[in-house]
């Protein structure tokens, strides 16, 4: 079987025409696509690359993580068809590699701790001070008494830039915080640490975690999509350059009634 990589990554807005975008568009194709970059887009390309594989055999789909500035990179660098982050590139970023960015999902950024913990309920000037350790002890929040283990992303995380900027608004993480590589990882490591405090994607959260209300709203999607909560960002793809074949098709099946249902099931708020 002749396989085709199909490489989307992150870019600049364009319009994709929806001309078909069902699965019956990837009939006659053979190929390899691949995909990388951020980490919360994950369950829903795996999800879309399953189905498209099982209905043609001869399209291959490779999907992996890496963060949002991996994709960004990968995908102006010719190495991969399609770049996913959670951040828009920058100026420069679409300049230099000639992205066409796609928004195709709404998602917020969630703080999380352990089931465990009683504090589910912080103040942002709380949180700014728990992720800059002044706040160290979860005495000082109604709490047990015990230090905080602070969790955080690297800098190519599109998550921990929209956490940063919207939820520490710019303010300081303590050198004392914990590096982990993925949406996956942050969720795994609070729900094994009942001292833990973190970041997800609010598409990640589930009953291994607790989300905990920022300024008395909850990260859920429905906070989201009605404004209520702050802490959101659009997930994205980017392309070098306008997508053709195989990366357009794909690209196009995202914002058709069945890729809007694969959004939703991940957990996900569909962009239109």
């Amino acid at each position: 079987m002749k396989t085709i990589f199909v490489q989307v990554l992150l870019i600049g807005f364009i319009y994709i025409p929806c001309i078909g975008g069902d699965l019956q568009s990837f009939d006659g194709y053979k190929g390899l696509v691949k995909i990388a970059g951020g980490t919360a887009h994950i369950p829903i390309i795996k999800a879309v690359a399953k189905r498209i594989m099982m209905h043609n055999q001869e399209i291959v789909i490779t999907v992996a993580g890496g963060g949002s500035g991996i994709g960004i990179k990968q995908v102006g660098e010719g190495l991969i068809d399609i770049g996913n982050s959670g951040r828009k590139p920058k100026p420069e970023e679409i300049k230099r590699y000639n992205l066409k960015m796609y928004k195709w999902a709404l998602d917020g950024v969630g703080v999380v701790v352990n089931p465990a913990n009683k504090v589910q309920a912080l103040e942002q000037a709380q949180l700014k001070a728990v992720f800059a350790g002044t706040i160290n002890n979860w005495k000082e929040l109604g709490g047990v008494n015990h230090t905080i283990n602070i969790y955080t992303r690297d800098q190519a995380s599109g998550t921990r830039a929209v956490f940063w900027k919207k939820a520490l608004t710019k303010g300081t993480i303590a050198p004392r915080a914990l590096f982990v590589a993925s949406n996956g990882a942050m969720k795994s490591a609070v729900a094994g640490d009942p001292y833990g405090i973190g970041y997800v994607s609010a598409g990640h959260i589930d009953q291994s975690v607790a989300a905990v209300a920022l300024d008395g709203v909850r990260p859920t999607l429905e906070n989201v999509k009605n404004g209520k909560y702050k802490i959101a960002r659009g997930l994205y793809s980017s392309t070098k350059g306008t997508p053709q074949g195989l990366t357009l098709l794909l690209l196009q099946y995202l914002f058709t009634p069945e890729g809007h249902q694969i959004i939703i099931e991940q957990g996900f708020i569909p962009v239109k």
